[in-house]
């Protein structure tokens, strides 16, 4: 029942720090400098739109075999080894060869078995009755790089979504193979569909100049498109002799020969090593730069470049420059992805949603507060300065964290409402059992707090950790409601146990009243 001035200090600045932070949320911002912390509306409340992303693991097993089979090719030419009829199979993730001769089977054999993996039993290796070597990928090291590579393309996602300057963007996982965009505010996702739908992995490769016009690539090429005239192909080796994985920037620019815009790039030290290399090794030959399997342009080497500095030229106008450079900034997705649904929200669906979400919080704070008056008197009128206090904390926190408030956080807030003076309930009525067996006023509020408190404790410690599991393994609402409840709960033990407590201490420290308005 004794408040020190130390802890009345420190709960009625708790109040007021929370009552400052929620300012920002109903002033505009007076200053830039300043920090200005605010809740940020959900999809649901603000508009914009939603797009289920499912990412392509079959290509991945087919980019793995392909690497593979071009792993060996280096392994047999070095250990001067030949082989014939390549043949893979992306469905049952094998890759398989005849050796050049029988009698270089056994080594064959051995030169593909000690080839590294990438994994701990990444493959096997086995001979096949015709005499064929059959390359395997285990299923179980295929399950961990196709789980490494959707966390890595979700951070790809959202690398390039940070930079178009959507605010706020909702990027989770769901399931094995998807993930969820959300995106606020924007009401048409045609431009970020085009850029998540581009996987933007741009390699150089060396133009293979003898099976012109050939229908079939020989082993070891791909006859890719060009992208100004897709109805032609170019023989590009299979080796990628520079990887755009060692870009570390790259954005629009001008040609200064045509005076179009190109694209201009920068590598690190790892590829302007290789690029230096393979342009020195290869003067008079064709150099392809390839973005997602299409030829940009194929210039011919005319001599070694040794500064890790190029540029691209193609027919780019301003927009497909700039966001050909914001791609290979923000990196290639290691797998394709592609949109399997769509959903647009207008802003007046979400106006509308604030207001209905709005007015249902106020109609229901205010049908607490005249219940508690009404029942209660004037310990409910502490109860209700404890449920505004509770409310203003709640949001307090939300803005502190910058959090995103959607429809079901809203519906979170409600149902805090409610829940926050059960508490309140529990103590008055437990103070009435008392004073009904005959204590005397402090007795009773002494009593009523005892043994209310641990009641209170126990019922919101298993209502906290119930919500804290369904924030942690739920997705989308569901996290959203949790988060309000969560916070809730938190703010609604605050208040009960020390802001009304204090209310009603310091009331009847001043008053000392005979008998007790319960």
């Amino acid at each position: 029942m004794y408040y020190s001035r130390i802890k009345l200090f420190s709960v009625i600045s708790v109040c007021l720090i929370g009552l400052m932070l929620c300012v920002p949320n109903f002033v505009r911002k007076p200053v830039a400098s300043i920090p200005w912390p605010q809740i940020h509306l959900g999809l649901d409340l603000r508009g914009g739109s939603y797009l289920l992303m499912q990412v392509d693991l079959s290509s991945l097993t087919h980019d793995r075999l392909q690497s593979l089979a071009d792993s060996v090719r280096q392994s047999l030419l070095t250990a001067g080894l030949g082989y014939r009829n390549i043949a893979l199979d992306t469905k049952q993730g094998t890759f398989s060869f005849q050796p050049r001769d029988p009698s270089e089977k056994d080594r064959d054999f051995r030169t593909v078995n000690d080839m590294p993996r990438a994994v701990a039993d990444e493959f096997t290796v086995t001979t096949r009755p015709d005499g064929a070597i059959l390359l395997t990928l285990s299923p179980d090291a295929m399950k961990t790089r196709a789980r490494d590579a959707v966390t890595q393309a979700i951070e790809i996602v959202r690398r390039r979504i940070d930079a178009t300057g959507a605010v706020d963007p909702e990027i989770t996982r769901q399931g094995e193979d998807r993930i969820i965009v959300e995106l606020p505010g924007i009401s048409d996702p045609q431009h970020i569909k085009a850029l998540l739908g581009t996987t933007a992995r741009m390699t150089f490769r060396l133009v293979d100049e003898t099976p012109a016009g050939s229908a079939v690539a020989p082993p070891g090429d791909t006859l890719l498109p060009l992208t100004e005239s897709p109805g032609q192909t170019l023989a590009v080796r299979d080796h990628i002799d520079v990887d755009g994985a060692d870009l570390v920037n790259a954005g629009a620019t001008t040609d200064d020969q045509s005076g179009g815009w190109a694209v201009s790039f920068t590598l690190n030290s790892v590829g302007t090593r290789a690029f230096a290399g393979v342009t020195q090794a290869n003067v008079g030959r064709r150099f392809a730069i390839v973005l997602d399997n299409k030829v940009i342009e194929a210039p011919v080497i005319r001599s070694a470049i040794t500064g890790g500095n190029g540029i691209i030229t193609g027919n780019f106008d301003a927009r497909k420059a700039t966001d050909l450079g914001l791609l290979l900034r923000a990196g290639a997705l290691p797998v394709p992805l592609t949109v399997i649904e769509e959903r647009s929200i207008g802003p007046s669906l979400g106006a509308d949603s604030i207001r209905a979400g709005a007015l249902s919080l106020m109609v229901g704070f205010l049908l607490v507060i005249v219940f508690m008056a009404l029942f209660y008197g004037r310990f409910g009128w502490y109860a209700n300065i404890a449920l505004f206090a509770n409310v203003t904390l709640m949001l307090a926190i939300l803005s502190l964290f910058g959090a995103t408030l959607t429809l079901p956080g809203m519906a979170g807030m409600l149902l805090t409402l409610g829940m926050a003076v059960d508490a309140n309930i529990l103590i008055v009525e437990r103070i009435r059992e008392e004073l009904g067996r005959g204590r005397t006023a402090l007795a009773a509020m002494q009593a009523g707090f005892e043994r209310a408190t641990g009641t209170i404790l126990d019922s919101n410690a298993t209502a906290f950790l119930a919500h804290v599991m369904l924030f942690v393994f739920g997705t989308g609402p569901v996290r959203g409601f949790a988060l309000t409840i969560t916070i809730g709960i938190a703010t609604t033990l605050f208040t009960t146990l020390l802001l009304s407590r204090l209310l009603m201490v310091r009331w009847y420290a001043l008053t000392r009243p005979s008998s007790l308005p319960v």
